[in-house]
């Protein structure tokens, strides 16, 4: 069941948008060769926690990380440790916080440092996707034609879009429906109305679109060990089209 959103659990999931961004920027500049993967998931703690906000990560699920930092060929869900960031490391940093009783979720790929032409190539590619994606979730369409919109352009430039992680639904829960696959045939799934609040995060790899999950349980790395990279928003839909709760004017995002 799909929980239509009041303008006002609207702004609330905004507000906690707003720190996530904060946070991201205070993690990207903290990127450097050098630099651990735990040392960006404190940074990330200690901004929304002196915001007001809790980690929406830490804890869920017994997910021990309070962000999750995706290096390389990892696709999604890598747990911040001891890595030692290298120049040229693609990485995904993804941040959700919750506060007040709602949660926010967003994510970005950056190089550490100037990266190779196809590592800035695919950041360049998964990104346009995002972006389409988010214009296709329009009152009336259907969940199939956004997930359509995201793979025929990933596709198209020669890239595959990872098929075992989804798009979800946001709010009082972290998860919540409807789940948004970054795939599908035009006009099926559920049809989009005012008021749902879900994520757009499509996945891209390199190379072939299969993943495998790591003993850890949690970190999934492509299966042919070529990059991956994920961007990701927070949408809600409105009468007027999709609004980007997580993208702000004076920020970078």
């Amino acid at each position: 069941m799909v929980h239509l959103k009041s303008s006002r659990e609207i702004q609330k999931i905004r507000a906690s948008c707003r720190i996530a961004a904060e946070a991201l920027i205070k993690v990207t500049e903290a990127v450097a060769p050098g630099v651990t993967t735990l040392r960006l998931d404190q940074v990330a703690e200690t901004y929304i926690r002196k915001r007001g906000g809790v980690p929406s990560a830490k804890g869920y699920k017994g997910y021990p990380g309070s962000i999750c930092i995706s290096v390389n060929d990892e696709v999604v869900h890598g747990i911040p440790g001891k890595r030692v960031l290298q120049e040229g490391d693609l990485l995904s940093v993804d941040i959700a916080v919750k506060k007040e009783g709602y949660h926010g979720d967003m994510n970005v790929s950056l190089i550490v440092g100037e990266g190779s032409p196809q590592a800035r190539r695919l950041l360049e590619v998964t990104r346009q996707a995002m972006e389409r994606g988010i214009r296709a979730a329009q009152v009336g369409e259907r969940m199939g034609d956004v997930g359509h919109a995201i793979q025929s352009f990933v596709e198209g430039q020669g890239f595959s879009i990872v098929r075992d992680f989804c798009g979800h639904g946001i709010g009082r829960a972290f998860h919540e429906e409807p789940q948004l696959l970054h795939f599908g045939r035009p006009h099926t799934g559920w049809k989009i109305e005012p008021g749902a609040v879900f994520t757009v995060e499509p996945m891209v790899n390199q190379g072939g679109p299969e993943v495998r999950v790591l003993d850890d349980d949690w970190t999934a790395v492509t299966l042919d060990g070529s990059l991956s990279a994920q961007f990701e928003h927070t949408v809600a839909v409105t009468p007027e089209g999709p609004k980007v709760l997580s993208r702000f004017e004076d920020l970078p995002f």
